[in-house]
């Protein structure tokens, strides 16, 4: 026997949070602080998931005039987590705008 599949679709609202940060000690340090708030407030989420580390990679030329072929290679990497909260409710979204994250970490909120 087949399953009949019903035509209902949950409708849960998501608050996706995407962090982004040079340090991966701040990232995991913000992100520890963002699941204590949630938690406090009674909220459900899922994450923190780690995205893969994007590479910035400069080639810089170390001299201008004589040595031209000499060169320095640079690299800047990004980490980024990514949190979903589920059916957030005001008091998530008030004590989410007022946590003070530290001045190397930026945080995308979009709602879903």
């Amino acid at each position: 026997m087949a399953k009949k599949v019903s035509d209902k679709k949950e409708d849960k609202e998501k608050l996706r949070l995407k962090i982004k940060s040079y340090d991966h000690k701040l990232i995991d340090n913000s992100c520890r602080q963002i699941i204590e708030v949630v938690e406090r407030q009674g909220g459900e989420l899922v994450g923190p998931v780690p995205l893969p580390t994007e590479f910035r990679r400069y080639t810089v030329n170390r001299s201008t005039f004589v040595h031209k072929n000499a060169r320095e290679q640079f690299e800047m990497r990004v980490h980024k987590r990514l949190i979903d909260i589920v059916n957030p409710n005001q008091k998530i979204i008030d004590s989410l705008t007022n946590l003070n994250l530290p001045a190397g970490v930026d945080v995308e909120i979009k709602m879903m």
